[in-house]
């Protein structure tokens, strides 16, 4: 009975907690549409024209009622362009809105196991030059309704800007139609074997950067857990890792799954559609997020610019009204294991049997791109991952990685991939440190990039790289993440409906289903609706090109100081207050209604039953084999180990801070003296992972170890000069400083010869030896 007490205690309490923050909610809506009226209305009377009589104010309607006019034909007129654009695009088989030409490397049609995506090479355009010995880039567009291409979608783009670096640029594009049959598995093993052939058509080059957009960042990281000896360091932009993460009213769609009840109305559509879910149904999900923009905002941007907007607004629209098909397999795998389920940082996702994708298996790095305006992935949900997977700071370095993260403070989810200043500036930025970040000791760090005016007016970038903590990070998010513990119920719930409707319902609706009703269903859809019959199928549209045409020829644009002209202003800025209002008080429902039906006895407990099971699992890095190893193993060692080890050593004894003309002095140095030139990039980043881990876990021991791993003269000398090196290069703090003149104490070079210290290698060899033969005797 107390359990039970205790129970329904908490459950109040959160019925009490969920009323409270919907009443703030409420409150903070209306403060923020009230201000925005006030707003406008100052707008509106600071616009009021000084010095006008009757009669002007009379002679602004006037030209105000043509421009009016023209500009409504003009607007109608773009709208039917679309029209014939999306058209045009569907009878083209809807390829890739990419603003460069390409070439087909690899189909993935033709595989043994076959799948909608392939392989293309991007053609550098006329003047600019790409070296095919430059790490090359594969770009991974998101397959979530639209297209392919966005990445590449204008000159200022993640293309653009990986190709005027002088790198090769290869870009994965998917087909409108699915293969028969075909599941989430075909797509990885198509895409590992895309990332293959890329590396060897550049045999001189490093492995291959992969950059995945969105949806596609999942993907890349689920292609990388699954092999992670194929490519280079990874970029995910904008890409949903932890499904359940969010932060009060800024991710409505995290909800959706639980108040509509799961994955049975994802499977419900795709039976509908004949096996195949329409991506319209996706696009129309985002549409409904920002209704201001969706029913007014773009409209009206397009109506008050129309002569300079119409060729922006249908580019932008090509893509946007491209709607790609998934295999009902696909979006049920999705549903279960990512948006429902969020199985894939619990290392519980899986293409088939005993194919399971472990995060901790990847070893390159990754560097993690969100923004604090992106309402479709909010960045909790784009970093929450790392707290998913790793324990702690020492875990992440336990196993070798190095995770970056890059947060911008306000742009929303498209810019991050179409927008041209944030191209110009992050992506930019990402592209030129990749070499620094590759060489960096494994571990969390943070990205900051400060924009200043040189001189000569030109923009510049100074990129600081700090090193962070992911404990620090669960601080920054909640700790508890107590607002993620109802989605347990909701996974719970989506499992059972799912099983009653593939058992009950499923075979009815398919067999009920015939394909002419599919396409028709597709071919209504609203999306799809505004888009033809909007175009030159329209009869009654017969008149509007020779009326747009004469608009253009007689186009009298009103004045800018013209009377009338801000009480349309007025209306539009009104009209987004209201939506937006709507839009909040929505929003602000569908939280407090989830939390209401998932936020009792039943989710708490199973959150509570999972809580317990993870506390009790708790990580301990150094009961890793290959740390216990090293551990174990510090005092042999190469005279390299001892050289990146007072590197390492140096480092720590930092700030954390690593400014990126420092790193590339320090990799400068430790190049010609450390004697890792020759050595290749797997190659670095192991002895970088290694003597971190040493450093790390053991710091007094790895100093001490140091005369036993460098023991000869020459060895010595080598790191005096090393040393030497590493004072002269500035930028290092007294702390540093000190840290140099110790170890050069401990290191006298003129100690006679000694014996060349065993290996690493060697000590591992003879400890496993050692045991062999205590087991062979026993």
């Amino acid at each position: 009975m107390t359990d039970l007490n205790r129970t329904l205690d908490r459950s109040v309490r959160i019925s009490r907690t969920v009323a409270d923050k919907f009443q703030r909610r409420v409150a903070d809506a209306r403060a923020s549409y009230d201000a925005r009226i006030r707003g406008a209305q100052a707008a509106f009377a600071a616009a009021a024209p000084r010095h006008k009589t009757p009669a002007d104010f009379w002679r602004d309607a006037g030209q105000y009622q043509v421009d009016f006019i023209q500009r409504s034909i003009l607007f109608m007129d773009t709208l039917r362009q679309r029209g014939n654009q999306w058209l045009a695009h569907e009878a083209a088989g809807k390829p890739p809105v990419l603003h460069y030409d390409y070439e087909m490397i690899a189909d993935a049609r033709t595989y043994e196991r076959p799948a909608n995506y392939a392989l293309v090479r991007i053609v550098p355009p006329e003047g600019v030059v790409v070296d095919p010995r430059k790490r090359p880039f594969v770009i991974v567009d998101p397959r979530a309704g639209h297209g392919p291409g966005i990445g590449g979608f204008k000159d200022d783009s993640e293309v653009g800007v990986a190709l005027r670096a002088g790198h090769p640029v290869y870009f994965v594009i998917f087909f409108p139609e699915p293969e028969p049959g075909q599941t989430l598995a075909d797509v990885t093993d198509a895409e590992a074997e895309f990332i293959r052939i890329v590396d060897e058509r550049h045999p001189d080059a490093q492995k291959p950067v992969v950059v995945g957009n969105c949806q596609g960042g999942w993907a890349v990281m689920m292609l990388a857990a699954a092999r992670p000896d194929i490519a280079g360091p990874l970029v995910i932009n904008g890409a949903p890792m932890s499904y359940w993460a969010g932060g009060d009213g800024g991710s409505p769609m995290r909800y959706a799954g639980g108040l509509l009840g799961g994955a049975w109305l994802a499977l419900f559509a795709s039976d509908l559609g004949g096996g195949k879910f329409d991506g319209a149904s996706l696009v129309d999900n985002f549409e409904r997020l920002n209704p201001a923009n969706t029913w007014w905002g773009k409209w009206y941007h397009l109506f008050a610019n129309i002569d300079t907007e119409p060729e922006r607004f249908l580019e932008f629209e090509r893509w946007w009204g491209g709607f790609y098909l998934m295999n009902e397999e696909e979006i049920r795998w999705i549903v279960n294991n990512l948006f429902v389920g969020n199985k894939l940082t619990a290392g519980e996702a899986r293409l088939g049997p005993g194919r399971y994708f472990d995060l901790k298996s990847i070893k390159q790095p990754i560097i993690v791109f969100a923004s604090m305006g992106d309402n479709i992935t909010p960045p909790q949900q784009a970093f929450n991952w790392i707290a998913d997977v790793y324990e702690s700071t020492e875990e992440i370095k336990a196993h070798g990685q190095t995770i970056v993260g890059l947060l911008h403070e306000e742009i929303g989810h498209l810019g991050i991939f179409v927008s041209g200043q944030v191209a110009k500036k992050e992506h930019t930025q990402i592209v030129e440190v990749l070499g620094t970040i590759q060489s960096l000791p494994p571990g969390l760090y943070g990205m900051n990039i400060d924009e200043h005016v040189a001189k000569d007016g030109s923009v510049c970038y100074d990129v600081t790289l700090k090193e962070r903590s992911l404990e620090g990070l669960r601080a920054a998010r909640g700790e508890e993440r107590v607002d993620e513990k109802p989605f347990e119920a909701v996974a719970a719930l989506s499992e059972l409906l799912e099983r009653a409707y593939s058992l009950l319902v499923h075979p009815l609706v398919r067999a009920a289903t015939p394909e002419w009703f599919a396409n028709a269903t597709r071919d209504l859809h609203p999306l799809r609706v505004q888009q033809w019959a909007f175009s030159d199928r329209n009869p009654w549209l017969a008149a509007l090109p020779s009326l747009a045409e004469a608009a253009r020829a007689h186009r009298a644009p009103r004045v800018d100081d013209n009377a009338v002209i801000r009480y349309e202003t007025l209306l539009s800025a009104s009209m987004s207050a209201n939506l937006d209002l709507y839009r909040d008080l929505r929003d602000a429902s569908f939280e407090a209604a989830f939390y209401e039906v998932y936020g009792n006895l039943f989710s708490l407990e199973m959150a509570d039953e999972r809580a317990d099971y993870k506390r009790k699992q708790k990580f301990d890095p150094r009961g890793l084999p290959a740390v216990r190893e090293l551990l174990d193993t510090i005092e042999h060692g190469k005279a390299i180990d001892g050289l990146v080890r007072i590197a390492m050593l140096i480092a720590k004894a930092g700030q954390g801070t690593h400014r990126l003309s420092q790193m590339q002095r320090t990799r400068d140095i430790l190049s010609p003296e450390g004697g890792i030139a020759h050595l290749s990039e797997d190659e670095q980043r192991r002895l970088l992972q290694e003597e971190t881990i040493v450093v790390e876990f053991e710091p007094l021991r790895a100093k001490r170890s140091l005369p036993k791993v460098l023991r000869t003269q020459a060895e010595r000398r080598r790191a005096h000069r090393f040393l030497d090196a590493a004072a002269a290069s500035g930028g290092i703090d007294e702390r540093q400083r000190a840290l140099i003149a110790e170890l050069r104490a401990m290191l006298p070079a003129g100690s006679p010869e000694a014996a060349p210290a065993r290996t690493r290698r060697n000590a591992r060899a003879g400890s496993r030896g050692r045991r062999a033969t205590r087991a062979a005797s026993a």
